[in-house]
């Protein structure tokens, strides 16, 4: 395998991603899931990139669990928040709410203390800028997480959250087109 940096970070990751958007918890069962996820820790994928909402958040259980016994160090988790996660008002978007209660949700699910990149799923028009980029930062300084992404981000919207990100002085490393 193959590894490369990820945007202008220090963070190595594997030059195939492993993700599991429609088959963990969709359309493969959990032990075929578990199996997916040796075989490629097996051939040397280290970045495993999920969401809160693939699978109603039944995929990142699956993949917390086929992790389960694998060196945290040796491995990069990506996930992503934004897209509705319940029936309330707040169960979406990147307020500050939506942003700490699903990273938080995440990592239980998961099963780790902290997430590698964390991805804006899509861009929130309404919310504030600010507010958004201010709940990562702060996730950041608590250690829950790494590096920042984005993920279907215009490049209006990705240079005004860059600038924010300098400003704030925390790591937005990625694009998920």
């Amino acid at each position: 395998m193959e590894y490369r940096k990820l945007g202008n970070s220090g963070l190595a990751i594997s030059k195939i991603a492993f993700g599991n958007w429609i088959n963990h918890g969709g359309k493969i069962d959990e032990n075929t899931a578990i199996a997916c996820v040796k075989t490629a820790l097996d051939v040397g994928i280290t970045t495993f990139d999920t969401a809160d909402v693939y699978s109603e958040t039944k995929a990142e259980e699956i993949l917390g669990r086929a992790l389960q016994g694998v060196r945290r160090e040796s491995i990069e988790l990506c996930t992503k928040v934004c897209h509705p996660t319940g029936q309330g008002p707040n169960d979406r978007g990147l307020s500050r709410k939506h942003i700490f209660e699903n990273c938080h949700a995440s990592l239980r699910r998961l099963q780790t203390d902290y997430i590698d990149v964390y991805y804006a799923h899509r861009f929130d028009p309404s919310t504030p800028l600010e507010e958004t980029m201010l709940a990562f930062a702060d996730l950041v300084r608590q250690g829950k997480v790494l590096y920042l992404g984005v993920s279907e981000w215009t490049a209006e919207q990705i240079t005004r959250g860059a600038a924010l990100a300098r400003e704030l002085k925390i790591p937005l490393i990625a694009s998920q087109p």
